[in-house]
């Protein structure tokens, strides 16, 4: 029996931990995972010793506020897994959380893998040299991450990325209409607050008041808004009863993927949904807002133009970016009907997403599978 302890913080760790168990066991049926696991990798088989959502805490004070619950939390963990011999720790994203766990149970002889490179190419490059005294290996999601490991001499894999092996080239937009049961005509928006607490809290009351702009001008837009967790989808429904007019929106319970695919545009918060809605081609914009402090901290670390994964990754403006103080409903309006009427911008967005597919299609699990293996053969 192989023991592989696992942690993933939210639910694009959970999508990712998912699509890696899945591969570990098509080669080995005798592996066993424990740790912190989201719905999706515990329908693979992990078992998750605490809930998902307790590390899903974003910014600076979101972190100091939880910070006795999370430090309790990974002592509880560190002992178990201690108690309960591991032959492999992988930390799936949360890095904050998890190099501690990496650095503890590296000092005590169990190889530890972490599965995928925090922003230390946007902000915080002086994390390296706590990065080499966790991790025994780094798997990078993007092609530009691993020169930064091999600089340091950090064991390092670029292995691409799980999604673009998962997602055709061309997507099917009506296919995912009939799933979801909309009309082919119906002009529809997908709106993609976030998958953590704080991030709806944030955005909710600001995508619904963008979606009544966008109906003023669309009287036959329906709005798709899907959330991961029954806490975030009940933060969501409240904002939207204080509405004092109904709006055409449907709450869907998962289903992101579906939603993103069957729209015509994706407003959606920064993180792994715009990666996702590039390699689904659908034009889109990107927003985000924080608590003014968090943010008043993140802006004076980051040195990066842009937040947004599709243009990090193309290294220029490809998607808009609406963040903090421009994070308005009247902004987010104006600047999705553009997208929805400029078919040149709209070809020229798509064309980006292609390269941007085809340069991450690197057959993740054979290469995930291989890696992870190969000392236990």
């Amino acid at each position: 029996m192989l023991r592989i302890g696992i942690v993933a913080g939210e639910a694009s760790g959970d999508l990712l931990g998912a699509h890696l168990i899945q591969s570990l066991k098509k080669r080995r049926s005798d592996i066993e995972f424990v740790g912190i696991a989201g719905p999706k990798m515990m329908a693979e088989g992990a078992q998750s010793l605490f809930p998902m959502e307790r590390l899903s805490v974003r910014g600076y004070l979101e972190v100091l506020k939880h910070a006795y619950g999370l430090i309790r939390l990974r002592r509880q963990l560190i002992k178990h897994f201690l108690n309960h011999k591991l032959d492999l720790f992988i930390g799936i994203d949360a890095p904050d959380f998890n190099f501690y766990l990496e650095k503890k149970l590296k000092n005590k002889g169990i190889k530890t893998v972490h599965y995928v490179s925090p922003s230390i190419w946007a902000w915080r490059k002086n994390r390296l040299n706590k990065i080499k005294r966790a991790v025994s290996h780094i798997l990078t999601l993007f092609p530009f991450e691993a020169p930064l490991y091999e600089q340091v001499g950090i064991p390092v894999s670029y292995v691409g990325h799980p999604l673009a092996d998962l997602l055709p080239m061309q997507p099917d937009t009506a296919a995912a209409r009939a799933v979801l049961r909309l009309k082919s005509s119906d002009l529809i928006v997908a709106m993609l607050p976030g998958s953590r607490q704080s991030e709806v809290q944030q955005h909710a009351a600001l995508f619904i008041k963008t979606a009544r702009l966008i109906h003023a001008s669309y009287p036959h837009a329906l709005f798709l808004v899907p959330l991961i967790t029954r806490e975030t989808r009940q933060i969501f429904e409240l904002a939207l009863f204080h509405e004092p007019e109904p709006l055409p929106m449907q709450i869907l319970f998962g289903h992101a993927h579906d939603a993103m695919q069957a729209s015509d545009v994706v407003i959606v918060a920064s993180g792994t949904a715009t990666l996702e809605a590039a390699l689904l081609k659908k034009p889109m914009l990107i927003t985000y807002r924080m608590p003014s402090l968090s943010w008043f901290l993140l802006k004076r670390m980051h040195l990066q133009a842009y937040v947004g994964l599709p243009n990090i990754l193309a290294g220029k403006f490809v998607v808009p970016e609406l963040l903090q103080n421009d994070a308005t409903p009247e902004k987010l309006a104006e600047t999705a009907i553009k997208l929805l009427t400029d078919s040149d911008a709209i070809s020229a967005m798509q064309a980006e997403f292609a390269k941007l597919h085809d340069s991450l299609r690197q057959n993740n699990a054979a290469r995930v599978a291989d890696l992870l293996l190969a000392d236990f053969a």
